[in-house]
């Protein structure tokens, strides 16, 4: 059997990589893995109008974080190297001439201005936007002098008149189109690049990619690519499209309504092996329905062929829940190493162990006290900073003005209880009791001056940890 080989090809025109080719990239990997194959990264950097600076270097270290390493790509290289578009453009231009000598493409010299004005015919017509043929119809040595002149051209695809294109989707089935529905599609551009569809076949072919898993979009340009494949003379891959992920109001995931980019939820706080779990949860279910799975146990009962095409619903608050889940899977230890790792990074106050206002020394005894009191109410790392901020720095403002004469009933009991849990309870019960005032509102005032918010971890809990000391001191700077 012939090895298995997928790949992703994201194109480096946006911030980061997408979410939904990380989804697309799961789905390679697992797959790959699960036959013993082999998963590829290629970078398709041919449209260089919209290259954003940076973005590539994002893509390869969001694949990381996400824990999908490639054993082939541009940093790791390979057998098939060099896995960057722009750095294959001679291997493009000679099929884009082998397809032009054999029949199966000619030379456009249209102009820009001519083709944006046959498409405001074709629109005024309520015509399908499609080439309409002009240099098609070029005798051969006419077009070759042209050429040779050094007039500008682009490379077309000769897609025949009659006739219909079918693959086989393993997701959908079979697919046809007829061939006069497929439009002459640009090939190589004046500029020598070539466009998505040419280096997409030449690279897979090149490459010995078995398995195209990709999303639906592509479904309209895979008959251009079978007509490739067969004009080229090569056996086509085994198709299959991933249904897009969909915003709750069931419209196209897109970041004007959500954030899309995988960095956004990295730098948020969200587990990476809690977004690979919500990810593969899209489209396919772990047998018997468990929820919360690794990606070792999905690669052992993996089937590409029971993706569902229906388009799956990306719920971000879902994702919370589940982070949370794995967030409590953690053991202290375990939580304390990734929360310092992701305070430096996103530079929080919280691991400012030097501006600190406890009188505990060690950082990690500290730590371990305070994740406790919330580590259940987490669902994303981000959240330690605003749960247990407080504990770190005193606040610099309240969320609301405090009753002063309610906060010092606290601060009296406060100053002559013993520092633990049910002493400083009966303490203040004891004050507001004394004073005609409820306890629950000498609590929340408490809890305000020395948090600066009325919700939080447990409050006594809170001020065991923070001390005597500093308590009395905040209640006393209001």
């Amino acid at each position: 059997m012939k090895q298995v080989r997928t790949r992703i090809a994201p194109s480096p025109t946006g911030e980061d990589l997408h979410i939904g080719n990380a989804y697309t990239a799961l789905i390679n990997y697992v797959f790959a893995k699960k036959h013993h194959g082999k998963f590829l990264v290629r970078i398709e950097d041919t449209d260089r109008t919209r290259l954003v600076e940076g973005s590539e270097q994002n893509i390869l270290s969001s694949l990381h974080w996400l824990g999908f390493d490639p054993d082939e790509s541009p940093e790791k290289g390979g057998p098939y190297s060099p896995y960057r578009q722009s750095e294959r453009l001679k291997i493009y231009k000679e099929y884009a001439q082998e397809l032009v000598e054999n029949g199966h493409a000619y030379h456009c010299f249209c102009t820009p201005e001519r083709l944006a004005q046959m498409r405001k015919d074709q629109e005024a017509s309520h015509l399908p936007p499609m080439y309409d043929g002009t240099c098609r119809k070029l005798k051969t040595q006419s077009s070759k002098l042209k050429v040779e002149k050094g007039e500008r051209y682009t490379i077309r695809l000769k897609v025949p008149k009659q006739g219909t294109s079918t693959f086989r989707d393993i997701i959908r089935g079979d697919i046809s189109f007829e061939n006069k529905l497929i439009d002459d599609q640009v090939l190589l551009k004046s500029d020598g690049y070539p466009t998505y569809h040419l280096g997409v076949v030449v690279d897979d072919h090149l490459m010995e990619i078995s398995h195209i898993i990709r999303g639906e979009e592509w479904i309209s340009s895979t008959p251009k690519h079978v007509l490739l494949y067969q004009f080229l003379g090569w056996t086509p891959p085994v198709f299959a499209h991933m249904p897009l992920l969909r915003n709750p109001d069931k419209s196209k995931l897109s970041k004007r309504k959500n954030p899309v980019w995988v960095s956004w939820y990295r730098r948020e706080g969200f587990l990476p092996e809690a977004v690979r779990n919500y990810l593969a949860t899209m489209a396919w279910s772990f047998p018997k329905g468990k929820e919360l799975f690794s990606t070792e146990e999905m690669v052992k009962v993996f089937d590409v062929a029971h993706i569902q095409a229906t388009a799956p619903v990306f719920d971000i608050e879902k994702l919370k829940w589940m982070n949370g889940e794995y967030i409590r899977m953690k053991t202290d230890e375990e939580l304390i190493s990734i929360l310092d790792v992701y305070m430096l990074q996103n530079n929080l106050k919280s691991l400012n162990k030097q501006t600190a206002v406890t009188k505990i020394s060690d950082y990690k005894m500290q730590m371990k006290k305070i994740l406790p009191l919330v580590k259940e109410r987490m669902k994303t790392l981000k959240e330690f900073e605003s749960l247990a901020g407080f504990f770190f720095e005193r606040p610099k403002e309240l969320e609301r003005p405090v009753n002063n004469i309610l906060l010092g009933v606290a601060e009296q009991a406060l100053k002559g209880s013993e520092w633990n849990h049910d002493a400083m309870e009966q303490a203040i019960r004891a004050a507001a009791e004394k004073t005609n005032a409820k306890a629950k509102d000498v609590f929340m005032e408490l809890r305000v001056a020395v948090t600066g918010k009325s919700v939080g971890p447990p409050l006594l809990e809170s001020l065991e940890i923070l001390g005597r000391e500093e308590t009395i001191a905040r209640l006393s700077s209001i």
